[in-house]
């Protein structure tokens, strides 16, 4: 694909503003996590390491694929940027439940306020998995499958949106399939298993399209291309292969639960 009018995407140019405010909110996020863990461990509640260890990982991969330097060409830098903003980091920082950790930490009006923000309705709505997946895989297909993409290093302001959107969508989709923290709806096993199978689903035909045919009005090398394009592809997989255990041990931990009420009113 040649012409004047199409351009490569530099991704691997200096961050933006907002990259570097998103990457410095992550480590602020991730030194105010420790000592809320801290805290609590001081006062003697149990608080496992290993969310400690999930949610600075989390923080950590996230900044530093908005500061670092990216493996591979343009696209793969891309492509390898949006795997850790949207997917990896996402699921990091869900498995260490901060909302949990939040209202253990807070006083008790900040906490009663944070409860109603995450007990109110459109936080209930927000955190319908169907709907997280739309919002989330919707922007991704939009991304690339229109001339959004190309128009990105021209416009400072549409790529900082698009760096926010890609960062809030994948948090919120994590949060919904996952659902650890404390909501006012829990949605059942089979809204969230179906959400995650149909975003995996979009996810991968997304990534077969691009391997096809880049987003429109760019030109990146075959190579860089096709890289670019398994990396989502499988990277995505593995990602998304995790959000599946994670469901599954809710699964079998619910199912468990239940067994054992049932046979706990059996009489003897």
């Amino acid at each position: 694909m040649s012409g004047p009018h199409l351009h490569h995407v530099p991704t691997a140019a200096p961050p933006g503003l907002i990259g570097m405010v998103i990457a410095a909110t992550a480590l602020l996020a991730a030194a105010a996590y420790l000592a809320g863990g801290t805290r609590l461990r001081l006062r003697g509640d149990a608080w496992p390491r290993w969310r400690d260890a999930c949610f600075t990982a989390g923080c950590a991969v996230l900044a530093y694929a908005l500061l670092g330097p990216l493996p591979g060409g343009p696209f793969t830098a891309h492509m390898a940027q949006h795997l850790v903003m949207a997917m990896i980091a996402p699921v990091l920082v869900v498995l260490a439940r901060p909302l949990t950790l939040l209202l253990r930490v807070l006083p008790v009006r900040p906490r009663r306020t944070l409860l109603a923000v995450a007990h109110s309705a459109p936080a209930t709505v927000l955190v319908f998995p169907p709907l997280a997946a739309v919002l989330d895989l919707g922007g991704l297909w939009l991304l690339y499958r229109t001339s959004l993409f190309a128009s990105l290093h021209h416009q400072p302001l549409l790529h900082a949106a698009v760096h926010t959107h890609v960062v809030v969508s994948g948090l919120l989709f994590t949060f919904a399939v996952c659902q650890l923290d404390p909501v006012r709806h829990r949605w059942n096993l089979t809204w969230r298993a179906t959400a995650l199978l149909a975003a995996g689903t979009a996810h991968a035909v997304l990534a077969k399209a691009l391997y096809a045919t880049p987003p429109p009005g760019t030109a990146f090398t075959t190579t860089d291309l096709h890289t670019g394009a398994q990396l989502m592809y499988y990277g995505g997989d593995l990602v998304e292969l995790a959000l599946a255990a994670i469901i599954a041990v809710q699964w079998y931990t619910t199912t468990g639960r239940a067994r054992t009420r049932r046979l706990s009113r059996v009489p003897g």
